[in-house]
């Protein structure tokens, strides 16, 4: 079928390597940061959870929510998305139990610090997760660089967690879990998936509520790897597929 249908109908689902081409393209040849980068992919994403889950719709008494943050990239944008929904007016705690040693990834640490947004030490039991009243879950572990085959402490651990948990479930890019290439079969089933850039191939399956956050593609890119991104409601920065 032809690449040149309408860009609405459906976007193109991004091989793993050429998700990683598309990045090391923004940063090498278009002078994005990678902080840069992250900041636009964390704040979207905020963006996309405020859209999913609108304060007035959540039935706890308090907005909490727990960001579950891993040690690469995935989990600074998992960092700057908590970092937005407190200023949201969210009740963001973060679980980040491998920090980075990046500077840049510890500055978004102490971002959230500076805003009081507390951090836990251990993950909460299935129980707790439900008895202190979290609305939801972030997973923002894993991401694109993630090898879904070799998943070792404590993210697998985290992983059995979140399989038995009734909260509903958020994920960054890529399920945690998940082979980026193919649906999962037994990973998560996360209720609300935010691709970053554009949908990765493992979302191609997915049933349930779908945001794309890429609006700052530039163009050229878009057209070299026939994208067929759709278009952008007003000046929002992520739509819903």
């Amino acid at each position: 079928m032809s690449q040149s249908v309408c860009c609405a109908a459906s976007p193109q689902p991004l091989p793993k390597e050429e998700a990683t081409a598309i990045e090391t393209e923004l940063l090498r040849d278009y002078r994005f940061g990678q902080q840069q980068l992250i900041e636009i992919w964390g704040q979207a994403c905020a963006v996309a959870i405020t859209k999913a889950y609108p304060l007035s719709s959540l039935t706890k008494k308090q907005p909490t929510v727990l960001v579950i943050c891993g040690p690469e990239q995935n989990g600074s944008i998992g960092l700057v998305c908590a970092r937005h929904l407190r200023m949201f007016e969210y009740e963001p705690t973060i679980y980040h139990p491998k920090r980075s040693t990046q500077s840049l990834h510890q500055d978004f640490t102490v971002q959230c610090e500076k805003m009081d947004i507390p951090f836990l030490s251990y993950l909460p039991t299935e129980v707790q997760l439900i008895n202190d009243a979290y609305n939801l879950v972030i997973d923002a572990m894993l991401g694109l660089e993630a090898d879904s085959a070799n998943i070792k402490e404590p993210y697998s651990g985290i992983l059995v967690t979140l399989k038995q948990i009734k909260l509903s479930i958020v994920s960054v890019d890529v399920p945690s879990g998940w082979d980026v290439e193919e649906p999962s079969q037994d990973g998560i089933h996360p209720d609300v998936l935010i691709s970053l850039t554009a949908p990765k191939k493992c979302a191609m399956s997915f049933s349930g509520k779908h945001f794309l956050a890429g609006r700052f593609l530039p163009y050229d890119i878009q057209k070299k790897y026939e994208l067929n991104l759709p278009d952008y409601p007003g000046t929002d920065c992520l739509t819903e597929l």
